[in-house]
Formats: structure tokens, sequence, C-alpha cells
């Protein structure tokens, strides 16, 4: 059974016990060892163990997968999911011939080299970060900060917007976040001067929307909003180069659970994946992204980009069907969160 058949008979039966049908365990299309997009059919129960298991069955001994299977293990708490780095620096990196990571231990950021001018995304805590490892990343790297024409933010935390407007006012930059997280950052109360560091709540720069398209010069970035990370997160599609090679990179817009505790939410998680995994498959996508580095090895993949030979394959290209497993492992670690859920509300009963 492919996991979108599976996913909508779960989300089915979530719904009804949402609306007060009660505890229920009920017969599901469990995913064979090949992971949940391949056929055949067994019958299994959807508990946290049965999907914590098919998680750590997929990911297997393979570093990239056990780094997103973590997320089956509560609690998700915190702003963004980063990982708790003891130095909180990093030199910029060039990754592919037109992507470059700019960010730090504790949250990335990346960007986009175009014909017509740079792109970024995300914009780290706050001025300070933005100023040191954006902007003098750039400068490191030899690029031209003031080519930076787009910011994209790719949901409303403030390790994700706290440099934006920095950027803005410095680099004449465009803010580009969803028209829903605009509404979100709307609604926030502005950081207190003591708390340095925090960043200015952003200006509204340019929305957009689930499908849109941004292009500069001979690049287009597809954009996706795959909530519930954020009401308005945003998942990117990104084409990537590698001397004659071509890549797509997918870059998921944020993966950890620390939203609001309900199974309404762990079933639009599920669904954000499935509808933004459909769009990947179809692309090609075979670079996987995270915008914290715990997620996806980023640092690690840099250190053996250093070493890399040529004809050697590039460490950050996983390929397809690794990218496939980790929006399996994605799916079922939040189908273990909603059945815990289910199971904490039917003890309290």
């Amino acid at each position: 059974m492919r996991v979108g058949t599976r996913v909508r008979s779960i989300t089915l039966a979530s719904a009804a016990l949402i609306a007060g049908a009660g505890l229920a365990t009920y017969a599901i299309g469990a995913p064979p060892a090949a992971g949940p997009r391949a056929g055949g059919v067994l019958a299994v129960y959807d508990t946290v163990d049965a999907h914590v298991a098919t998680a750590t069955r997929l990911a297997g001994n393979d570093a990239n997968l056990k780094s997103v299977a973590r997320i089956c293990t509560p609690p998700q708490q915190g702003g963004g999911g980063g990982a708790a780095a003891t130095s909180n620096t990093a030199e910029p990196a060039k990754i592919f011939d037109n992507l470059y990571f700019i960010g730090i231990p504790s949250v990335s950021a990346w960007a986009i080299t175009t014909s017509a001018g740079i792109i970024v995304i995300d914009s780290l805590d706050n001025s300070r970060e933005s100023e040191t490892f954006i902007e003098g990343g750039l400068k490191k790297l030899r690029l031209d900060p003031m080519q930076v024409k787009y910011v994209i933010i790719t949901h409303a935390h403030n390790d994700h917007f706290g440099g934006a407007q920095y950027l803005a006012d410095k680099l004449h930059a465009q803010l580009v976040m969803s028209e829903t997280d605009w509404g979100v950052i709307e609604r926030m109360q502005p950081p207190t001067a003591a708390n340095t560091n925090r960043g200015p709540l952003p200006k509204r720069g340019r929305a957009v929307k689930d499908g849109d398209k941004l292009t500069l010069g001979d690049t287009t970035i597809e954009i996706y909003q795959t909530p519930p990370h954020t009401p308005g997160a945003i998942s990117l599609i990104i084409p990537l180069k590698d001397g004659n090679q071509r890549h797509v990179g997918a870059l998921w817009g944020g993966i950890g659970f620390n939203f609001q505790q309900s199974e309404a939410n762990y079933t639009t998680y599920v669904n954000s994946v499935e509808k933004f995994a459909a769009v990947a498959k179809a692309r090609g996508a075979d670079v996987p992204m995270a915008n914290h580095s715990n997620f996806d090895n980023a640092f690690q993949k840099m250190a053996a980009l250093k070493t890399r030979t040529a004809g050697q394959r590039h460490p950050f290209v996983l390929g397809a069907e690794t990218q496939e497993k980790i929006f399996d492992i994605q799916q079922e670690c939040a189908m273990a969160a909603r059945a815990r859920l289910r199971t904490a509300s039917a003890s309290k009963k």
C-alpha cells in the first residue's frame, strides 16, 4: 500500500477519534521492509511501538537517517529544534557550484547564487549573527553581499527571522515568507531591549503561498507550505549544480514537533510530508537539506567535502531513495507521536 492511501486511512480514523468516537485501535496497511512507499500490505496496529519500530528499521545504521529518526523520541521542545552548540561559530563553505553554507552550528543559513544575484535562505537569530555569519560569510566566500536580492524565511521562529531585518536594511534585500507566517509575526510581541539574543520582528515583505515559485536570473525555487512546525512553514525545491552534474535539493522547512500537541496537528504534519514528498519525487530530489544541521549532518558532510577527490560522489548527494526514506521516517515518527497523545488521553478517562 502506498503511503498516501495509508495516511488517508489513518487521517479518517484520527478524525473520528478527535470528534469523540473514543479510543480505538484499527488495522492499517503496514509498510514492507523497503519502506512505506513500496508495495505490499501487512496488518499492524497504529501504535507508538509499531511506528517507532518502522522508523528505526528504515534508518538502520545510516547516520543520515538516524539523525531524522531521533524525532521519534520525545520530548521535542524549544523554539526551532536546533542543536545545543558548545561553540556557536562556523566558517562559511561552498557546497555546490551555486550553494553555500553561511550558518552556525545551532541553525543553518544558505546562499544560492544565480545569474542575477543571490538568494539567502533564513537569517539566524539576530542582527549580530546575520552581520557576522551571513554578510561576513559571503565576503569570506568572495561573494558580494550587496548582490543578495531575496531572503527567504522558512518559518516564523526567531532563529530563522531574527537577522532578516538587518539584511533588508543593509543589503536592500526583499524578505520572502508565507502569507500565513507574516500574519504570525504580526501578532508577536517584539523582543525587549534587554533580550539581545533575539532580533527585531521583520517588516512585512513579499508574501508567498503554497505552490509559488521564486525566480531570480537562471534559477527558480519552488515553494510549498508545510505546516504545522509553524502554521505557514515553507519547504523548498532547489536546483543545484556540481560541475556538469545537476542535482535537486529538498529543504524541509520545519522538522521538529515543537508545535501545539494535538492529534490534528500531527495529522497535518503527516499530510504535509506526503504532499512535499510527492513533489520531491517528481523533481528527482537527491539532496536532503534542513535548516538545522543536526537533522541533515551538514557539518559532517562539509568535512567530507574537504577531502573529496575528482570523480568521488558528493557527500551531500544521498540519492532519491534516501530522500524518500527521510520522508517516510518523518511520517512514522509523527504517527508515533500522535498515537502517544491518544494513549495519554485515554489513560485520563
